[in-house]
């Protein structure tokens, strides 16, 4: 892989772990496995077929607790911890034949970007969670597993592309969490002054 390729694969692997990290791997084994292409020689491994199944069984269990509201807002706490640091690891493998200043670069970017958008996914689906009924819940969480996936495999195929998406999800999740910001300070002030 050259390195825009390698970044492509950085940004958009970082991007989408930050929403959904077992559909990331799970999208990039079954992409290496069907021989849709060929995985940098460090992610390789993720075509195995154990790494595949418990990608797999994980994602599972993630679509299913997503749907949960409020339990989904406790797996969103619990993965803050799991998220970034495995971006950071997908992006450090990915780069592998480059120089150790660029691997450790891309781990960084990656990590930063799938906790942004990890940051942004936690606190739209904690404000979702306030409304009553569970479709707005179920219709976020599908979407996020859809972007996830299309953005993965997005990022195998048109890496300037998925350069381009990134920069501007991340500039959508600036704005997003600008204003969830200052919902959640009224809302704690109205709290506060009842």
């Amino acid at each position: 892989m050259n390195l825009i390729e390698t970044l492509g694969l950085a940004l958009g692997a970082g991007f989408s772990s930050g929403l959904n990290l077992y559909a990331t791997v799970a999208t990039l084994g079954l992409l290496q496995r069907f021989g849709v292409l060929r995985l940098p020689p460090g992610l390789q491994a993720l075509s195995h077929p154990w790494v595949l199944g418990i990608a797999i069984a994980l994602y599972l269990l993630e679509f299913f607790a997503d749907k949960i509201p409020y339990f989904d807002t406790a797996w969103d706490a619990i993965h803050t911890f799991i998220r970034p640091p495995a971006a950071a690891l997908l992006a450090f493998a990915a780069a592998g034949g480059a120089a150790p200043e660029w691997r450790w670069g891309a781990a960084l970017i990656a990590s930063g970007i799938a906790l942004t958008a990890h940051g942004t996914k936690a606190s739209a689906r904690a404000a979702v969670n306030a409304s009553p009924e569970p479709f707005s819940n179920w219709a976020l969480s599908l979407g996020e597993d859809v972007l996830a996936v299309w953005l993965t495999w997005m990022a195998t195929v048109h890496p300037v592309a998925t350069s381009i998406i990134v920069a501007a999800l991340l500039t959508l999740c600036a704005f997003l969490l600008y204003h969830l910001f200052r919902f959640a300070r009224r809302a704690f002030r109205r709290l506060l002054a009842s």
